[in-house]
């Protein structure tokens, strides 16, 4: 069986860093994605609100670089969680827990918050750093034949 999703969207709010019992760090957020197509009778978009939970070094990174409004691609598995509410009611409710993090723009199309060269950054096993990408200006035309090439 396979449960693997990714989002793209902005916070809804700043992520909220808690610690375990055990101080193992959890960092709880929402996204809001917007709807790939307009109704067809012109109205708005619709804008799902994700609930998202990223935890340890991933929860770390994501409450240090990522404040409400900027743009944060998630990927990592759907879980559905059944509660019950304070007047006895049995609820449900569905959110990502998150194995990876990334920037979804750069530094300055953000209000605030950082980036680790342009949007090139992302939260894993080693902390959420990436080099930055390279200026067009490093490359170079080739003038040799293509002819050449083993495929």
């Amino acid at each position: 069986m396979l449960n693997h999703i990714t989002i793209m969207g902005r916070l809804v709010r700043d992520p909220e860093l808690r610690r375990t019992g055990s101080g193992v760090a959890v960092a709880s957020f929402c996204v809001a994605v917007d709807r790939d197509f307009a109704p067809k009778d012109g109205g708005e978009r619709k804008t799902d609100f994700i609930n998202c939970v990223a935890w340890r070094q991933t929860g770390e990174f994501v409450s240090k670089y990522f404040t409400k409004g900027r743009m944060i691609v998630v990927d990592g598995r759907l879980e559905m969680r059944d509660w019950t509410d304070r007047d006895g009611n049995k609820r449900t409710s569905a959110e990502i827990n998150v194995d990876n993090a990334y920037f979804g723009d750069s530094k300055r199309d953000g209000d605030n918050g950082g980036s680790f060269g342009g949007n090139t950054g992302a939260a894993s096993g080693f902390g959420g750093y990436s080099a930055p990408a390279a200026p067009a200006s490093d490359f170079a035309m080739l003038d040799d034949d293509d002819a050449q090439l083993p495929f």
